[in-house]
Formats: structure tokens, C-alpha cells, sequence
């Protein structure tokens, strides 16, 4: 009876795992979730999980959980160790993996137990990990390495204080089944975030596209009404690109989209947390939250000249709108847009090397602000309708 409830306790334990990893949205939330479930699984007051770099040639700790030792974080900046220190995580891939085995987990103990070489792989071997758990007053620990799509992909790790019981075979083989369940959810993650960033990219150029922009912007507005955050954007057409794929096809324009990519993703860097973006076609924009409208302007002031030097092309026509500057109250991502756009359109009419810029020029009375708020119904020979 006593097995049969610690069966039906593990059976729960891998059901709330994989629940727990089902629920996480992001990779950091996904190795939290894995963490403090395997550690409740294996009643462990330790827990970690970590991946590894093969191209760094580390195990990078992406979350510790539990009773944490002084050097220790939860999530820590740069907690990673050299795999040639830990060198069963190779070496189980090439040696065991390979030949058609199955990953295996394996003890440490602080202390040398009768049986303890015999029963767990590799303890002999670890001495890192044997100071280490004496150095933080851990008396025993259980690895097992986490597989994803047939390759080592890192390892969790669960560690008991001194003199609690160690860990035995059965626990070892229950934490290859953790591990498993933790690789099926990371998967998961992984499969979801990269679905967000297609849905939130441009496939050319690697930017933001529209529907991020979007998102921002009615996030930024937002702080704008709360905490009058400055809100300021910066709205791109590039020039010479039909040109461009008229005459030298269009590969060579995509060439020149993408350079220009480089050169927007570049200049947005400059202002910390600009999103960069391309809207469509031969449009472009930075979407800063934060930053002062002077600082904005500066950098839409480098885009230009950065742009011109661009081999092909004919530079970029660039229109600001910021809640920094006299435009009047701006309670829509709408309005905002069609300032940006308004400044652009003059911009190019008056093919301007510098950017125009909304408001600075007579408040309210400003030629692009009236162009903006002119009501669509008379667009006129020399009006474009504005972005809704």
C-alpha cells in the first residue's frame, strides 16, 4: 500500500509538472515552473534548471528555487559553468544517446555512502559538484539531463540539505521522468515564442511590423494618460525604392529594405527601448516611449543622414510626432499617426534632407498639425488620406 502511494504521489507530481509548464507563456516562466516542480516532486529544498551553450562550451543557471545559498539568485545575470567541468553532459550525449540508450539520471552525495559508485553514474567523476554541495551544506543531489528533439539541451538539478535522506536509484529514475516532461514543456514555450515573434515580425528585415507598433503604441498612449509619459513617433518612407526595383529587380530592392532595416534598428538603439519597425512596402517608423521629443528628433536628424550615405536608394523622407511638442492633446494611436504621417508627407513634397517635425512651427496653427486634423472628406490635389 505504502508503494502504491508513493506511486499515485509521483503520478501526481508529473500531472501538476506538466500542468505548471502548460500555463507558462514565456521561457523565464517556463523554467521557474519546471524548477519548483520537480524540486516538490523529489522533495527537494533545492532546485535548478540549466541550459547548454554549446557555442559558449557552459551550462548558463536560468532559475534557482528554494533554499538559496548566499551565492546564489533566482534568476541569476551570469551563473554558468564550464561543461568541461561537468563532463557527463557530453559525454551521456555521445557515448549513451547515440548508441540508442536513453539519458539517464545520476546521485551525488556530500559524503561517500556505501554502494554510492555502483548505483549512480558518474559521482566519482563530479568532484565540482561535490564542493559545491558541501560549500552550501547540501548533503546529497539528483541531475538528469533534459533532451529536446534528440539533443542535449541542459539539466535540472535537485539537492537535499545535510542530513536529510539521499537520494536513491528509484529517486535517480524518477527524475529521468521529470526531466522528460520537462523537455516536452520547454518545447512547448519554445514552439509558442516563436510563433509570438513571427506574428510580431517583419520576415524581411527582422523589424517589428505593424501589429507590434500597434500594440505599443496604445501601450505607451496609455502611460501618456496615467503618467504623461512622452510618446513620440517617427513615421519613414523610403525613397528611390520603385526605382530600385524597376530597374534593378526587385532582389536588389529587398537588398536595399533590409539595409535600411540595419540603419532604423541602428539609430532606434540610440534611444533606449525604441521599438523599430517596418509598416509595409517602403514605410518605416521608430516608436519611442519615454525619451524627451528633442532627444527623438536628434536621432530622426542622424536617420536622414545615415540614409543618404545608403549606396542605394535616394535617402528617406521622415516625419516626428510627439506628445513633447505643441500638437494638442493626442487620445488616440490615430492621431499620433496621422501627425507622423502628415510630417512625412511634407517631408518628401519638400524633399527635405532633415526631418519635419510636428508642432514646431505654430503650435496648434502648425501647417502639419492643420494637415493632419483636416477632415478626409476634401483630400484636395496635394492631400494623401492619412492612416486610420
Amino acid at each position: 500500500m505504502a508503494a502504491e502511494g508513493e506511486g499515485d504521489a509521483r503520478l501526481r507530481a508529473v500531472v501538476e509538472l506538466a500542468q505548471a509548464m502548460a500555463a507558462a507563456h514565456t521561457p523565464r516562466e517556463s523554467a521557474h515552473a519546471a524548477a519548483q516542480g520537480v524540486r516538490q516532486a523529489l522533495a527537494g529544498s533545492f532546485a535548478a534548471i540549466s541550459k547548454w551553450e554549446r557555442e559558449l562550451g557552459q551550462l548558463r543557471v536560468l532559475v534557482n528555487v528554494g533554499e538559496l545559498a548566499d551565492d546564489e539568485e533566482e534568476f541569476p545575470d551570469d551563473e554558468s559553468y564550464p561543461v568541461h567541468e561537468f563532463p557527463e553532459i557530453v559525454g551521456f550525449l555521445h557515448e549513451q544517446w547515440a548508441g540508442g540508450g536513453e539519458p539517464s539520471a545520476w546521485v551525488e552525495t556530500a559524503d561517500p555512502l556505501p554502494g554510492t559508485p555502483a548505483d549512480c553514474g558518474g559521482g566519482a567523476a563530479n568532484r565540482q559538484r561535490v564542493a559545491a554541495l558541501r560549500r552550501r551544506g547540501r548533503g546529497a543531489c539528483v541531475v538528469a539531463p533534459i533532451v529536446l528533439h534528440g539533443r542535449a539541451w541542459g539539466e535540472l538539478y535537485v539537492a537535499r540539505p545535510a542530513g536529510a535522506p539521499v537520494f536513491d536509484r528509484a529517486d535517480a529514475d524518477f527524475a529521468s521522468v521529470l526531466a522528460a516532461v520537462t523537455a516536452a514543456g520547454i518545447a512547448q514555450t519554445e514552439r509558442l515564442a516563436e510563433a509570438r515573434r513571427l506574428a510580431f515580425t517583419d520576415a524581411l528585415t527582422g523589424l517589428a511590423n505593424r501589429r507590434a507598433v500597434d500594440m505599443r503604441l496604445d501601450e505607451g498612449l496609455e502611460l501618456h494618460r496615467t503618467e504623461r509619459t512622452v510618446v513620440s513617433l517617427v513615421v519613414c518612407d523610403l525613397n528611390g525604392l520603385k526605382r530600385v526595383n524597376d530597374s534593378r529587380g526587385h532582389a536588389v530592392g529587398d537588398r536595399l529594405l533590409e539595409r535600411f532595416g540595419s540603419v532604423l534598428s541602428l539609430c532606434g538603439a540610440m534611444l533606449p527601448g525604441t521599438l523599430a519597425a517596418r509598416l509595409g512596402g517602403d514605410e518605416f517608423c521608430l516608436l519611442a516611449v519615454g525619451p524627451a521629443a528633442d532627444e527623438v528628433v536628434k536621432v530622426a536628424g542622424e536617420l536622414c543622414e545615415r540614409a543618404a550615405e545608403l549606396e542605394l536608394g535616394e535617402g528617406v523622407a521622415v516625419g516626428v510626432a510627439s506628445t513633447g511638442d505643441p500638437i494638442g492633446p493626442v487620445r488616440s494611436a490615430r492621431r499620433l499617426f496621422r501627425l507622423a504621417d502628415a510630417a512625412q508627407y511634407k517631408a518628401k513634397a519638400a524633399r527635405s534632407g532633415e526631418p519635419v517635425v510636428a508642432g514646431r512651427h505654430g503650435g496648434k496653427d502648425d501647417p502639419v498639425v492643420r494637415l493632419a486634423d483636416a477632415p478626409d472628406r476634401r483630400p484636395g490635389p496635394e492631400r494623401r488620406r492619412f492612416r486610420r
